[in-house]
């Protein structure tokens, strides 16, 4: 792999948010993983809930985790130097090569802090994964026309100004409007980032493509840039999201004659993909939702982390989910808490940094005999461990700000390292900071075992089935893009 040629990096832009960029990224890592080359994601600055804990103990964007996984590789805080994870409507805490350095508002983040310090810090990550890769597959975010941000861009065209990188614009056809998106966007563009745009993708096209070929003939004579391919829209690959927007799409209720799982809808609910697991496999439904009735018929509830408990635990408590999950635990259903969830599910949670707002301390739903502090530092690491009494080997992360000590009852799982994590109060009951939990087949096994429904479920292999849908999606991509092309603008000098 690595005495193929050196290719230049290539960036993927978008017309707007939820074009596809990511799951597009995902598909050239792996095709130029499937091509012999060594490639590896990149995006200077991610805003999510969901993030992924590296193997250095850093924390980046899920989405570059997802796409290191693409291209058979461990993922490293260098390919999302720069997160920014919303705790309210306006302020999100930064995250900067891996650690937090603090929370801010929109306002400060774009007005006052130092851009060209955030820009060398990402290139700085850029040129590490550049010195040992090939290629480097990059992603913008939002839109490129925002040109009220463009003096303060250090995601977007700047990088690949700075890389030389060329760069595809994707537009989603779905939405409509794409003709007046794909060219607003690239007139819209100085003419410096205007020459480095190489190609147009367009992308989640229905129907008959071969009807769209007198409009791909017209955009390329109103910009003067070739469309390099046309992607159908596709329900049947699967590959994680990390933004919440698709939790819009995974609403529910129960359903006869299934495991019917629930996740409770928390407002600043992160790390949804530790439920991706279960929501693959045959015979269990799971769905998300903020409806007490819906909590209360389900067999199984799942409490859900969390970028601000504090906050979340108050409303459950005026939404009336607080009661129901409550009352689902003395049904005797199943209920777990993961790491925000947990904390939720304890004795108290004490704030007295204010680390989360101005409430200091707040009783929480009693269901576990912990309680928990919270403190500014963060804790990011993978973690191996063994779960209950099962002797098997299990994986899985943490990233949490505080400490939770337990007061009655066992610990639920033993780390590598010799310590413990979590509480168990019954088969039927327990919480963990271990996001991924559910990822490990034994975990899910104990689970439907303590809840006398059907284990067949189980036999899922999530690992084996993500290394499938990355194929998959790969051998979607090609088939729709000109490869010849791309290869071609990589390699010019």
């Amino acid at each position: 792999m690595k005495n193929k040629e050196k290719l230049k990096p290539l960036m993927f832009v978008g017309t707007g948010s939820d074009v596809g960029k990511s799951v597009i990224n995902a598909a050239f890592c792996r095709i130029f993983l499937q091509d012999g080359y060594h490639p590896a994601p990149f995006k200077a600055q991610n805003m999510s809930l969901n993030s992924y804990a590296s193997s250095e103990g850093l924390e980046l964007g899920r989405a570059q985790a997802v796409q290191a996984e693409a291209c058979g590789i461990p993922c490293l805080s260098a390919m999302n130097p720069i997160l920014l994870k919303p705790t309210s409507q306006r302020k999100a805490q930064v995250v900067l090569n891996g650690k937090p350095i603090g929370d801010q508002t929109a306002r400060e983040y774009f007005l006052k802090t130092d851009r060209e310090f955030l820009f060398a810090e990402a290139m700085k990550a850029w040129k590490t994964l550049d010195d040992r890769y090939n290629p480097i597959v990059m992603e913008g975010a939002g839109s490129i026309s925002e040109v009220n941000l463009w003096d303060k861009d250090i995601t977007n065209m700047r990088v690949s100004l700075e890389t030389g990188a060329p760069t595809i614009l994707i537009a989603d056809i779905d939405r409509g409007g794409v003709f007046g998106s794909v060219y607003g966007t690239i007139q819209l563009l100085p003419e410096a980032e205007r020459r480095l745009i190489k190609g147009i993708l367009i992308n989640k096209f229905r129907g008959d493509i071969s009807l769209f070929e007198e409009g791909r003939k017209t955009l390329e004579e109103l910009t003067g840039v070739p469309v390099i391919g046309v992607v159908p829209y596709f329900s049947d690959i699967h590959i994680e999201q990390e933004d919440s927007v698709v939790i819009d799409y995974k609403r529910g209720h129960v359903q006869d004659g299934q495991v019917n799982v629930a996740v409770v809808l928390l407002r600043h609910m992160s790390n949804f993909t530790d439920f991706n697991t279960l929501e693959r496999m045959p015979d269990v439904n799971l769905y998300y939702s903020a409806n007490p009735e819906e909590i209360a018929k389900a067999d199984i509830v799942l409490v859900p982390g969390s970028k601000n408990t504090i906050s979340d635990l108050m409303y459950l408590r005026k939404q009336g989910l607080a009661k129901a999950i409550i009352q689902a635990a003395e049904a005797g259903k199943g209920v777990y808490g993961i790491c925000g969830g947990y904390q939720i599910m304890g004795q108290e949670i004490h704030d007295p940094n204010q680390v989360e707002g101005e409430v200091e301390s707040i009783p929480g739903l009693g269901l576990l005999p912990v309680i928990t502090t919270l403190t500014k530092e963060k804790r990011t690491v993978q973690t191996a461990f063994q779960f209950a009494d099962r002797d098997e080997a299990c994986s899985g992360y943490e990233i949490h700000m505080g400490t939770t000590e337990l007061q009655d009852g066992q610990p639920l799982c033993r780390l590598s390292d010799g310590s413990s994590d979590g509480c168990m109060v019954s088969p039927k009951l327990w919480g963990t900071y271990l996001h991924g939990v559910l990822d490990n087949k034994v975990v899910v096994e104990e689970i439907m075992k303590a809840c006398q429904l059907e284990a067949k479920a189980v036999a899922f292999n999530y690992n084996e089935f993500k290394e499938t849908q990355y194929d998959k999606l790969a051998d979607h991509i090609r088939a729709h893009v000109d490869m010849d092309y791309l290869y071609s603008v990589m390699k010019e000098d």
